[in-house]
């Protein structure tokens, strides 16, 4: 025993003095973030003590006057602590002296000061240690002149789902309780023949040891007159009623403290979490394990972490919660080696958790590797090297790739790949981290997915290219897509509503010229200026086929077109829809100077694309155009944060600085409003409204720590 608590130590003490050098990044990193502030507040346990089935992440509600400080996670119930100073029940927030403010905000962990009764300050550390164990830990002082009793109740909540309490073990000191978790969900159910659980099993359990506990139904109000009572009554009490068994809507544990002036105390409340085919007793072991864990250790290990940053001087405060938020949205996403893969992986959400968003990698979700390189280059390179692992004999890079291994969605015996960004991603992450084997393998792996897609999506030989039969998943623009969706409400059945790959796709071409500009700019970081030379000559040519096919003059604007006769119609229908996808040709490097002017004025049109909050996936003019986001997946109208970084990059390539740094703004001021409304990254957003309705906590949105790093660099042309 002695010798692991050396182990530890030594451990501490290593970790400490390392932290030290980096002793300002603790300055830089502290916030004091108010209830309306920009603050991005989904936790999920570091990537080491992550697992990717049964795992736990929390949304902290630090800023709603009508309850608590919450932690809840998603389909799962919430945490939380109701206060009673002296016999005063302090049950919600608006009810605090001073209310919450965070201090320190990291993937794993928050730090939040407050009051709840005058003179009783609260230092509240949220960590989620592991997938199935998260921890509150209150630092209590009196700071009044005179004593207090200090009473808190930590609660497990369900909800509008019951909870079964199937006991109160004594070991533990804690709760026992089972439920059903549902695998449905709105946008994309969890597929049940993977281990998602849904009979699980829940521990409550507190450090020092509850006075009392208690199993309840009812909502919070009714908890208030139980804990509160009245004075004179001949049955008040000052103890939990002790119920271990049976159903309820939630339990409670009680804790006490009679304060002294100047004097302090910790109360510390743990969730554990656990399918109920897993060992009890080691949940247990781990529950008990973090009654007095070290809560100093992982704060030094997330300094470490953030040591890397790029030290950005912003313009407002808010802009530097959106940064670090974003950095935190992209680790928060990340899992560690599992399965079929020997690499780290994200997945789009941790907390919710939705189907879609939890079934591997796709190209273009990685492009959120282009701002996470800068917080753990590292684990970038990983994340790209995934791909790699998984990439098949012939080049293919599949739509999803992870722990289950290669998806490639075969429709019409033909595979499904995604949207070609994967040099361009490997290039930006070399950037990062310049790590040259890294830069070697990917220029390999690179090389042999361009040629795959020439090979398999340019069925025509012509020079352009076009999507696979499953377009409407492998062009990654989902629904509403005025050019490829057939019907303006998407009724037939996915052979019929989607023509992507009866078309030369203008988005596509420009995908596979970036990716062999990139391709070309890795070889010349290589030495291979033979092969440098190669890549570019093939960008050129796909460039001079764009300009022939693709441009029409009189409306000063890219479009896909017919595959058969390349003209801009198909059947009935006119290709001349103006998409976001244009302005990819600045992206690219496709278009000429005097084209680019044209596309510029397109772009700034406030009656088309200039809109409030950004660059919309359609113009404004187009009749299918929608400012409203009320589902997930839209592209007649809704801003998608990764597109209008690409015409952001695109813009800085020709050398429009000052329309750059105006449409940065909008995107800026658009995630920070949805932010400071409801601390949520979100899958795309209104061009034109404040209100929308889609995914939350998109890993994509994590793209504005890279736009943010960007717009502090020194303007250049």
């Amino acid at each position: 025993m002695k010798k692991i608590f050396f182990l530890i130590a030594a451990s501490f003490i290593t970790v400490t003095s390392f932290a030290q050098q980096f002793k300002p990044i603790e300055d830089y990193i502290r916030i004091g973030a108010k209830a309306n502030d920009p603050l991005y507040t989904t936790y999920a346990a570091a990537m080491a003590r992550s697992r990717l089935y049964g795992d736990k992440a929390y949304k902290m509600d630090y800023y709603s006057d009508c309850s608590p400080i919450t932690y809840s996670s998603d389909h799962a119930g919430r945490i939380f602590c109701i206060w009673k100073i002296d016999q005063v029940v302090i049950g919600r927030i608006g009810e605090y002296f001073k209310k919450p403010v965070v201090t320190i905000s990291f993937p794993d962990m928050a730090i939040v000061e407050y009051e709840p009764f005058r003179g009783i300050r609260v230092k509240e550390t949220f960590l989620v240690y592991s997938s199935t164990i998260a921890l509150v830990n209150m630092e209590v002082k009196n700071a009044d002149q005179v004593t207090h009793d200090v009473t808190v109740y930590p609660v497990f909540e369900m909800g509008n789902d019951s909870l079964e309490m199937t006991g109160y073990d004594k070991t533990l000191n804690g709760f026992v309780t089972r439920r059903y978790e549902s695998p449905y969900r709105l946008i994309s159910s969890l597929k049940t023949e993977y281990s998602y659980p849904t009979r699980v099993r829940d521990l409550f359990t507190a450090f020092p040891k509850a006075a009392s506990h208690g199993g309840y139904s009812g909502n919070m109000d009714d908890f208030y007159n139980i804990i509160k009572t009245d004075f004179y009554s001949d049955k008040r009490g000052d103890s939990l009623n002790g119920k271990d068994i049976g159903i309820v809507d939630f339990v409670s544990l009680q804790l006490n403290k009679r304060l002294r002036p100047s004097e302090a105390t910790n109360f510390r409340y743990i969730r554990g979490f656990q399918g109920e085919n897993e060992d009890a007793v080691k949940l247990m072991a781990e529950a008990d394990s973090v009654k007095q864990l070290m809560l100093r250790t992982y704060f030094e290990d997330n300094l470490i972490l953030y040591s890397k940053i790029p030290r950005i001087k912003f313009k407002t405060a808010g802009e530097k919660l959106t940064y670090f938020g974003a950095f935190n949205l992209a680790r928060g996403c990340m899992y560690p080696p599992s399965g079929k893969t020997s690499y780290n992986s994200y997945v789009f959400s941790r907390n919710p958790l939705w189907g879609w968003g939890h079934g591997h990698q796709v190209l273009h979700e990685s492009l959120s590797m282009l701002a996470y390189a800068y917080l753990d280059p590292k684990s970038a390179e990983g994340s790209q090297r995934v791909y790699m692992e998984q990439q098949r004999e012939d080049g293919l890079i599949a739509y999803r790739h992870g722990p289950r291994g290669l998806q490639d969605y075969p429709h019409k015996n033909m595979s499904t790949t995604s949207a070609p960004f994967f040099s361009w991603i490997n290039l930006e992450v070399y950037n990062a981290g310049k790590n040259k084997e890294f830069l070697a393998d990917a220029y390999v792996s690179g090389g042999r997915y361009v040629e795959w897609l020439i090979n398999n999506r340019d069925n025509d030989h012509d020079g352009t290219f076009e999507w696979g039969p499953y377009g409407i998943i492998e062009n990654v623009r989902d629904w509403y897509n005025a050019v490829f969706q057939v019907s303006a409400e998407r009724y037939l059945d996915v052979d019929k509503e989607d023509i992507s790959d009866e078309l030369e796709c203008l988005d596509l071409t420009l995908m596979v010229i970036k990716e062999e500009r990139c391709l070309a700019k890795m070889a010349t970081l290589l030495g291979k200026s033979e092969e440098s030379r190669k890549w570019t000559d093939l960008a050129e040519k796909t460039s001079t086929l764009v300009n022939e096919r693709m441009w029409d003059d009189s409306t000063g604007f890219y479009y896909s077109v017919n595959k058969k006769d390349h003209t801009f119609k198909f059947m009935t229908r006119d290709l001349k829809r103006q998409e976001i996808i244009g302005f990819l040709a600045l992206w690219a490097e496709a278009a000429p100077k005097a084209r680019a002017e044209r596309l510029i004025k397109t772009l700034t049109d406030t009656t088309k694309f200039w809109r409030k909050y950004g660059v919309p996936t359609l113009s404004a003019q187009d009749p299918w155009y929608s400012p409203y986001v009320d589902y997930c997946c839209k592209w007649n109208g809704p801003v998608w944060m990764l597109w209008d970084y690409m015409v952001y990059d695109g813009l800085k390539l020709y050398g429009y600085n000052d329309i750059a740094r105006q449409l940065a703004a909008k995107m800026v001021n658009c995630v920070g409003i949805q932010l400071s409304k409801n601390h949520n990254y979100w899958e795309s957003y209104s061009p034109d409204n404040e209100v929308l309705n889609c995914p939350p906590n998109y890993i994509w949105d994590a793209i504005i720590a890279r736009l943010l790093i960007e717009e502090s660099k020194p303007a250049t042309r």
